[in-house]
């Protein structure tokens, strides 16, 4: 068993078209891998017991990083926090995304009319980032990054590169995403408030934040246009935190779920669940998704927060001819799929 990367994160939003063109057009998430109306009769657990209709669509960035599953609830109102989250509250509180040259996407999404939370900073780690809220509410940390799988797009922003995620207990947390998810090297621990967070929600509190990444290159199929990750978390030392679903569904607004490709998922289950983090959700084999299929599930970090993991063994690369990428036949699961068929993805590409 092995993680490829972040597949993608999980965003809910009232508006699914109009999401994906605003994420096309600022953070160039212009592939759509899918696009599905269907039941979600599998994630009971987290919809209030009943299956609950929905439409989502799940977009790429060529130029390397995860990408965006854009959900929406079509037969009742995806329900916005019962309050303002902030900094620390348990849950994915902000999403990050890598970035070619920090100042010039500043700028370029400045003169956009985005709305820019804070300017260009540096983390404790030296590395620059800023802040931007989407016009629903969902916060993003635009992040330099060097790891590119292409550079051969207009936009300076990647995929998706990790998120910042409240906790309550930092070292339970620690022990999960070093043993399950391999997040096992810490670039910066620090206590104190952080000036970089200034104008962020919760931004001028004291916290303890720890940098997470990886430092095992990963495999599979996707590693090379999933590429690094990073993981932040982010523990309140002032106030208590509250959890940012309390009271709601998955699939409402927010951002949702923190998705990661993998290979071998009997085997990852039963890891997990010696671990002490079982599969909540299993789809217990091959699930189809309309235009793709897979086998996923999910599991919960210590506050709640939604893992999913999806072994995917279908794609479309040319849906016009029918033409897909069937995953389960290769005979070496961790050899990366050549660049060049990794490229011809875009030929889904929408302008």
């Amino acid at each position: 068993m092995f993680i490829s990367g972040i597949q993608q994160i999980g965003i809910g939003v009232s508006q699914v078209h109009q999401a994906f063109k605003w994420y096309r057009e600022q953070f160039g998430m212009d592939v759509p891998m899918f696009e599905e109306a269907a039941t979600a009769g599998l994630m009971l657990p987290y919809t209030g017991g009943q299956p609950q209709e929905r439409h989502a669509i799940l977009a790429l960035n060529l130029q390397g990083g995860g990408g965006m599953e854009i959900w929406q609830y079509t037969q009742r109102n995806p329900l916005p926090p019962a309050f303002q989250p902030q900094l620390g509250d348990l849950g994915i509180f902000v999403a990050k995304i890598k970035c070619k040259d920090v100042q010039a996407c500043f700028h370029e999404l400045r003169k956009r009319g985005v709305n820019i939370l804070s300017q260009p900073e540096q983390r404790p780690d030296g590395q620059t980032h800023f802040f931007v809220k989407d016009p629903w509410g969902n916060t993003f940390e635009i992040v330099s990054s060097t790891a590119w799988f292409s550079k051969n797009r207009p936009h300076q922003t990647g995929g998706m590169y990790g998120c910042i995620i409240g906790v309550r207990d930092m070292e339970r947390s620690l022990r999960f995403y070093t043993e399950i998810l391999g997040y096992d090297q810490v670039s910066y621990d620090l206590q104190d408030s952080f000036a970089d967070w200034n104008g962020v929600d919760g931004g001028f509190g004291r916290y303890r934040r720890v940098l997470l990444q990886h430092s095992a290159e990963r495999q599979g199929p996707f590693s090379q246009l999933l590429g690094k990750s990073e993981i932040e978390l982010v523990q309140s030392l002032g106030r208590a935190p509250r959890p940012i679903f309390e009271g709601r569904f998955w699939g409402d607004l927010g951002f949702i779920h923190l998705c990661f490709d993998i290979t071998g998922m009997p085997e990852l289950k039963q890891y997990c669940a010696e671990k002490g983090s079982p599969f909540t959700v299993d789809s217990s084999g091959s699930f189809d998704m309309g235009e793709a299929a897979g086998y996923f599930a999910y599991i919960e970090d210590p506050d709640g927060t939604l893992i999913e993991f999806v072994e995917t063994h279908k794609i479309p690369i040319l849906k016009k001819l029918n033409w897909y990428l069937h995953l389960k036949r290769r005979s070496d699961p961790t050899r990366p799929l050549p660049t060049w068929m990794l490229k011809t993805l875009g030929f889904n590409r929408v302008k």
